[in-house]
Order: structure tokens, then C-alpha cells, then sequence
């Protein structure tokens, strides 16, 4: 378990033991996020030390599936890294949108964007496995796993990170601290930074299962009253379903035997793929709104879930991490070409201003989307439904839709704009 020493802002006569760098920045945290950022400033020419708690294989044998948007496509493009992810995950090249029973469908094609993919589908392994590889062959990146931070000193001039390691206790400095430790932050709490949010009264049902027929290369998004269900192509005609509900009947739902439980997703799910096999367990999590009121102090920033969390709506939550770290990536090295200091607030909040307002938009949108459609409110269906009718026949409101779920929206990092 990481414990972080309570952060307060270094006064200006604070001298930290002795001067020197050990490296330029600590990476806390080794998902994907951390791992992403690490790959992202390979050529930057900065010292990155990468500490992550837990077993590398540990880490790999999580469960989880998610929505690659086209601009995070773009940014491992930009890495170098997306040669080697891509031949393990699926593209989807159409997207359907609809609301429970209604007829109406708006369905998102490659030709509203001229563009060969829509987006893509991946598994947890399947991103961080090249990630970590690519981590290796990064001569100016070190990674301690596991690796357990017992202290952190914040003064004016540096960070001291006390780490152990193999039962041994190591003192690391460095010019910035970067927290990529997840949603339950312990870097962010020990801060002192407070978040602003709160719990649906919806649960999360994840699972795979396999269709008796082809996939079709297409990802699903159907909202009912109790909430948006989701079903993404997976390799091996594969699917990985996500199914919202409120926490009484998702518990219930997943207290089903398998063929009970097939039965009721079959009942969700249509029958437009024919029989469907459920692959392993299903998992349940609950669904949180998190904003950090800050992304940075002096010599500490936040990416990730360690600075929000939106409804799975869309699959928002992974690509607004590889949009933070593609931006932090590149306010850091702008500054340290430019000779100055990294860990200073003044350049971390170029990074806050960039990334904060922008992840506010998509939370407000995964949010008003949830609203808006998991309930049986009249007005609201019907307005819902008449916004359906517009999106499917009007061009630009559905490209406009269509850009600001993908990430197409907003201002695009260096590395998506030189791939």
C-alpha cells in the first residue's frame, strides 16, 4: 500500500537535505496511464522513473475492456507505440445509437469522417503489454516494480521520494512528481486536494461473451430508463457487454445463474447476433462523477483517474487519461527546452488550463446523456427521441456528435497532429 506524507507548499527558505537530481520526474503509477506518459517523453531527454506497486503480472491480468478513440490512436501513433497494439485489438467501423424500443436508430459510418476506422476495442493486456515493452527500450526511463513510496517531501527547488524496494528504503529526487495512482489517489489525498462529485445510483455490469454470429466490426449503444447499454466488438468475435443498471437489480442481475443471466441480456442485447455464450465472470463496479478542483500544485500534477472519473457512457474515461498525458507530455517538454523549471506551478497550470476544462465538457456530457435518457419522463423521451431524429438527418449535428465522442473535439496535442 503507497502511504504519502501530507503535502504542504514549500516556503521559499525550506532546503531539502542535499541538492541534485536523481531524475527530472517521478512517474507514480504503472497502468496505463503512467505507462503512456513514460513512453510519451522517450526522445524528450528527461531522467523518468516509473514506480508502480504491483506485480507487472498482476497488473496484465486485470479484466477490463475499453473504447480506444480515434485521438488516442493518433497519440500512440504519435508515440511510436500503436504498430505494435493495433494487430491485438478490434476496430469498429460502425456505431448504432438508440433509445430503448423506439424505432429510430442513428447509425455513425466511416464515411460521415472519411476515416477507415471509427475507433477500436481494447483489452487491458492488450494495451499495456506493448506499452511495457516499449517502457523498456526507453534508455532514459527506469521502472522499480514493485516498488512501495513510503514518503514524499515537497521544498521549493525539489521532490524527495523515499521508495522501498526488495525490503530496502531509497531516497529518489526529483524536479516533479506525477500522480497516475488511479481514482483512489493517495498522492491526491495526502495533497490535500479536493474533488468535487458523486455516485450514481447506478452499478456497472462487465462482461465477454461470444455471438454466434460476426460482430460485424460494429460497437452498440442502446439506452433504457435504467441505463445506457453497451456492447463492443472484441477479437476472436468476441463482445465485451456494458451493462448500466440501478445497484438493486445490477446485484440482482448478477446473483443470476449463467443461463438465467444469458436470458435477460439476450433480452437487452436482441437477437441480431444470434445465441450468445457468456466467456467467465462477471464483474460489478459502481458508477462516480469526479472532477479534482486542481490537476496541479508546485512539483505535483495529477493525469488520469487520479484527477476525474465520468459515467462509462461512451467509454470516456481511458482516452481523456492518454489526452491528459499527451498534454502534460508536452508542456513539460516545452518547458525543459526552453531551460525552465518543470515542477514549477506557473508551467504545471498551462498543463491544468489546457486538460481542465475540457474533461469538465465530456463529464457534463456523460452526465446530461445519462439523464436524459435513463428515465421515463415524458418530455424527456420525447425530446430525447426528436433529438435521435435530428442527429440521423442532419449532417453536421451528426459529425459534430459523432467529433466530440471520438475526441476530434477540442485542442489536439502535438503528438496526434504528427503521427
Amino acid at each position: 500500500m503507497v502511504q504519502v506524507q501530507s503535502y504542504s507548499k514549500p516556503s521559499a527558505t525550506q532546503t531539502s537535505p542535499e541538492l541534485g537530481y536523481d531524475y527530472d520526474l517521478v512517474i507514480l503509477g504503472g497502468g496505463i496511464a503512467g505507462l503512456t506518459l513514460a513512453s510519451a517523453l522517450k526522445d524528450s531527454g528527461l531522467r523518468v522513473l516509473l514506480i508502480e506497486a504491483r506485480e507487472q503480472s498482476a497488473a496484465v491480468a486485470k479484466g477490463q475492456a475499453y473504447a480506444v478513440h480515434m485521438l488516442s490512436a493518433l497519440i500512440y501513433q504519435g508515440i511510436g507505440v500503436w504498430d505494435k497494439i493495433l494487430p491485438q485489438i478490434e476496430t469498429y467501423r460502425r456505431v448504432r445509437l438508440s433509445d430503448a424500443e423506439y424505432p429510430e436508430v442513428v447509425e455513425f459510418n466511416t464515411s460521415d469522417l472519411g476515416t477507415k476506422d471509427l475507433g477500436y476495442v481494447a483489452e487491458h493486456q492488450a494495451l499495456l503489454h506493448p506499452l511495457q515493452e516499449f517502457v523498456r527500450g526507453c534508455d532514459n526511463v527506469t521502472v522499480l516494480c514493485p516498488a512501495e513510496v513510503v514518503n514524499t517531501q515537497y521544498f521549493p527547488d525539489e521532490v524527495c521520494v523515499e521508495v522501498k524496494v526488495d525490503g530496502e528504503i531509497r531516497t529518489v529526487r526529483s524536479k516533479l512528481m506525477i500522480a497516475a495512482d488511479g481514482a483512489r489517489s493517495r498522492t491526491r489525498e495526502a495533497a490535500g486536494i479536493k474533488t468535487k462529485g458523486w455516485k450514481y445510483w447506478q452499478s456497472c455490469i462487465v462482461a465477454f461473451v461470444k455471438p454466434e454470429k460476426s460482430h460485424n466490426h460494429t460497437a452498440y449503444e442502446k439506452f433504457w430508463s435504467s441505463g445506457p447499454f453497451a456492447i463492443l466488438p472484441l477479437p476472436g468475435n468476441r463482445c465485451r457487454i456494458v451493462w448500466t443498471a440501478p445497484h438493486e437489480e445490477a446485484q440482482a442481475l448478477c446473483a443470476l445463474d449463467d443461463e438465467q443471466f444469458l436470458a435477460e441480456l439476450t433480452r437487452r442485447y436482441g437477437k441480431q447476433m444470434g445465441k450468445l455464450e457468456l466467456l467467465g465472470d462477471r464483474f460489478i463496479f459502481q458508477v462516480r462523477l469526479m472532477q479534482s478542483d486542481r490537476y496541479a500544485l508546485h512539483r505535483l500534477a495529477l493525469v488520469g483517474d487520479a484527477a476525474h472519473n465520468c459515467h462509462p457512457v461512451g467509454g470516456q474515461g481511458l482516452n481523456l487519461g492518454i489526452r491528459d498525458v499527451a498534454a502534460l507530455a508536452q508542456v513539460i517538454k516545452a518547458a525543459h527546452q526552453a531551460g525552465e523549471d518543470i515542477g514549477d506551478l506557473q508551467i504545471l497550470k498551462r498543463y491544468e488550463r489546457w486538460r481542465k476544462k475540457e474533461n469538465l465538457t465530456i463529464l457534463g456530457f456523460t452526465d446530461l446523456l445519462d439523464r436524459i435518457f435513463s428515465n421515463n419522463f415524458l418530455p424527456l423521451i420525447v425530446l430525447r427521441r426528436l433529438g435521435l431524429w435530428i442527429m440521423q438527418r442532419v449532417p453536421m449535428v451528426k459529425r459534430f456528435t459523432l467529433k466530440l465522442m471520438i475526441g476530434l473535439k477540442g485542442k489536439t496535442p502535438n503528438l496526434a497532429q504528427n503521427p
